[in-house]
């Protein structure tokens, strides 16, 4: 997270939020600090394809945006645009919303690409590492969490997919690896990635629905090949609540624990799933995402957690927070502590957020016909 912080401005700004509010609740004395170290070049072949990871390295040192070839830069999902970014980990265009954001300008071309790709990548590899290595049975890195990054492109403000590498990683001594994804949009790159494979399960809830990036993730989508049934997809209306979220991931990943049983599980936690999001239409909060994440810690498995999506900067930071909280076991107050970015969380200066009113479009009966669905092709 410190080596983020250096650079491409206001995309870090939320890196920051993140690691002092945590600071602050002091939850830094209870867990143990590990420098990263970047990704190499190997490293992210392990995914991307070597044209991509090539044409990376060739811009990182051009700092002249508007000199670049467009038409190379649209090929691999990349774009010069003149935008503020606001950003945790994947890069949002500020005073934006989803709908006014063309596919093509998702990914912006930032000066010193490369590098900062090397730094996520490789924190969310460190992570993956320690749990290999057996010195850490949970490990975190809020700034990975791309998920939408394919093989030999970027998308989805995401350049590279630090989470598929970091599974590759976990599957070099970890037979069966479940993923499971928060984030309000599909994980399409990840499923991706795994397609064909029985080894990795991939979980995605997420809003589906017409005009709603990416577009995949339906219920009828479930891997192809050797990896047929092993990509599950929930797909979720507007205005979904916590207790009837919980319901569906409370079934859905008890029956894929006790059909897959997984030896080790990640978790991407996107904030854009929260009441307040600017781009999401959920009216879910932190205390009931992480009742979810207590479930998954009761599993007693190697963790690692990642960040993703979160467009209120300060809700992220709150989300991811509480979360670190939960993982640590340590009862926080409510009452957001003084510290560097205090005002950025008034008017209440409160840690929770209210669940969101928008009329929820989910059904007792489409969860339960999505959940029966489900439980049939497992």
């Amino acid at each position: 997270m410190r080596d983020t912080e250096r650079k491409h401005g206001e995309e870090t700004r939320n890196a920051s939020l993140v690691y002092s509010l945590i600071q602050a609740y002091n939850l830094l004395s209870h867990m143990h600090l590990v420098p990263s170290t970047k990704a190499t070049d190997e490293d992210l072949k392990s995914f991307h394809s070597s044209d991509y990871i090539k044409y990376l390295q060739q811009i990182n040192d051009n700092t002249d945006l508007e000199k670049h070839n467009e038409d190379e830069l649209e090929y691999y999902g990349l774009e010069v645009k003149n935008q503020y970014l606001l950003c945790n980990c994947c890069v949002n265009y500020s005073n934006k919303v989803e709908s006014d954001i063309p596919t093509a300008y998702d990914c912006p071309l930032i000066t010193h690409i490369y590098d900062f790709v090397k730094t996520i990548a490789g924190g969310s590899l460190t992570a993956a590492q320690h749990l290999v290595d057996e010195t850490a049975n949970i490990a975190v890195n809020w700034c990975g969490g791309w998920h939408h990054a394919q093989r030999d492109k970027a998308e989805g403000f995401c350049y590279v997919n630090d989470i598929v590498i970091a599974i590759q990683k976990l599957r070099e001594k970890y037979d069966k690896v479940l993923y499971i994804d928060l984030d309000i949009h599909h994980g399409d790159g990840v499923e991706n990635a795994f397609l064909v494979t029985k080894k990795v399960l991939t979980l995605s809830f997420h809003k589906h629905g017409p005009g709603f990036y990416p577009g995949s993730g339906a219920l009828a989508d479930t891997g192809s090949g050797n990896g047929k049934w092993y990509s599950v997809n929930v797909p979720l209306k507007d205005g979904i609540k916590d207790d009837l979220f919980f319901q569906i991931f409370d079934s859905v990943t008890s029956k894929v624990l006790h059909v897959f049983r997984p030896n080790a599980v990640v978790v991407q936690c996107g904030a854009d799933c929260l009441n307040k999001d600017p781009i999401g239409t959920f009216n879910l909060t932190p205390k009931g995402l992480g009742e979810c994440i207590c479930k998954v810690l009761a599993w007693k498995l190697p963790l690692l957690f990642l960040g993703g999506g979160g467009y209120n900067l300060a809700n992220t930071a709150r989300y991811w927070t509480y979360l670190t909280s939960i993982l640590l076991d340590q009862k926080i107050p409510s009452e957001i502590p003084e510290h560097r970015y205090f005002t950025s969380y008034g008017p209440d200066f409160d840690l929770h957020i209210t669940p969101g009113c928008r009329r929820d479009f989910n059904t007792k009966e489409y969860i339960e016909d999505v959940i029966k669905i489900i439980h049939s092709k497992l």
